[in-house]
């Protein structure tokens, strides 16, 4: 039965930095850059946000920057309410950034300039994948990966899967593969808002160590 599982292969990826040159000291000229980046750029400041050492008030570094460096509070909190995930494409995320921003301003005429040496840079990366030698066939080994992988693999399988499938690649395979659906549910709902890597992390570990023990008492009666 063990053969038939399409085992999991757990990948991650690394982010090369690289300046556009393009930077904003207020709002509107950051509204202005937005317009006009590249969508390797949007991409970097909203999915990748949580790549980083991110803080969880914000959701991507255009609220970061404007909650931060500007002190716009009720900004910020508008532009952490866009989900990139929601968005079919980074045209849409642009455009919905743009009308958010466009609002404020309609209210806030004359917003706060960042002091010098705070302004907001914008950059793009080149995101590169690859394996890392780890395949795991049922819940026990899955576990143990999960503990151990590094924290751009968590990254890659459950935030940068939704771009490209629109769910995490954790709970489709456990539901596709292991026909755990109850569990693939429960780390489906894990709110990526709300939970640095590691909290994601643990969330999962969590979810799959109670299901591991239920597996274990069926076997022991």
């Amino acid at each position: 039965m063990a053969e038939m599982i399409d085992p999991f292969e757990f990948k991650q990826c690394i982010s090369l930095l690289k300046s556009t040159g393009k930077k904003a000291k207020n709002l509107r000229e950051l509204r202005d850059a937005i317009a006009v980046v590249s969508d390797e750029s949007i991409f970097h400041h909203t999915y990748q946000y949580f790549l980083k050492g991110h803080v969880l008030e914000y959701t991507n570094d255009f609220a970061h920057w404007a909650g931060e460096s500007l002190e716009e509070r009720a900004l910020s909190e508008h532009l952490s309410n866009i989900d990139p995930y929601a968005f079919r494409n980074i045209d849409e995320l642009r455009h919905e950034l743009l009308n958010v921003i466009d609002s404020y301003l309609e209210n806030f005429p004359e917003p706060r300039e960042a002091m010098i040496g705070d302004e907001f840079y914008f950059n793009e990366t080149i995101t590169l994948t690859f394996p890392v030698g780890i395949k795991v066939k049922n819940l026990a080994e899955f576990l143990i990966a999960v503990k151990y992988i590094d924290a751009a693999a968590i990254y890659y399988h459950f935030y940068e899967a939704r771009v490209r499938l629109g769910v995490d690649d954790f709970s489709k395979w456990l539901e596709d593969s292991l026909n755990k659906k109850e569990l693939s549910e429960k780390i489906r709902s894990i709110d990526l808002f709300m939970h640095s890597i590691e909290g994601i992390r643990e969330h999962i570990i969590e979810a799959v160590e109670r299901e591991v023990r239920t597996e274990m008492e069926v076997i022991e009666r």
